[in-house]
């Protein structure tokens, strides 16, 4: 015998409820956050985290199971390595998109060519393939715009990522041939990602609690 007590059921009941709670407390803390670094939603996050963990202990402990939830270590992740007051930042954008409906696409690329007053090499008429209308897309529309209308014009949004990144002050036209091959996770000052995968994330478990 260890003489170590071992954990009851009355505890992992307790952990249980101090779990719900905590829950409770986060979703309050997102609800009402202020900014994309607001220290209250960090802090109920690091509760969440530490009693979502507490919680699997005991329960394998006491009835050899465990919870399907695993907390990302925040102390593994990759710190921001780069100096204080950068001379210089880039941003990098990656959006990706499905192509949902082809014929959608190609209309409002010939429409929008023809009324943008300058049409293309092609001519509206002469937009016959996908790639095609999308260069036309681009061209008429910023990145932004194509964002915001991608339903309406024949796209599905998929996952998306911004990094704000400090650099080297480059000569102009220096990095266009490469512009992506020399990016520094540990130079990231700021970095947002949307994901389909998070929606699906919160429909599950909308879907357990019901």
């Amino acid at each position: 015998m260890t003489g170590v007590a071992q954990p009851t059921p009355e505890q992992v009941r307790a952990a249980a409820e101090a779990l719900k709670s905590a829950v409770d407390r986060h979703l309050a803390a997102v609800e009402r956050r202020q900014g994309e670094s607001d220290p209250a939603v960090f802090a109920a996050y690091d509760e969440l985290a530490s009693l979502a963990e507490a919680y699997d202990e005991l329960l394998y402990d006491v009835y050899d199971e465990v919870t399907p939830f695993e907390v990302p270590d925040r102390s593994e992740a990759e710190e921001y390595l780069g100096p204080d007051n950068p001379d210089a930042v880039t941003v990098l954008i990656r959006r990706d998109y499905l192509v949902k409906d082809s014929l959608t696409l190609l209309d409002h690329a010939r429409r929008a060519d023809a009324e943008s007053g300058e049409p293309g090499e092609l001519g509206g008429e002469g937009i016959e393939t996908t790639s095609a209308a999308l260069a036309v897309l681009f061209d008429v529309y910023d990145p932004d715009e194509i964002a915001q209308r991608a339903e309406e014009i024949g796209l599905e949004t998929g996952d998306s990522t911004l990094w704000v990144t400090a650099i080297e002050q480059a000569e102009p036209g220096e990095w266009l041939d490469a512009p992506f091959d020399e990016v520094d996770p540990q130079s990231v000052i700021y970095r947002f990602e949307t994901s389909t995968a998070y929606e699906d994330d919160i429909e599950a478990m909308e879907q357990d609690l019901r």
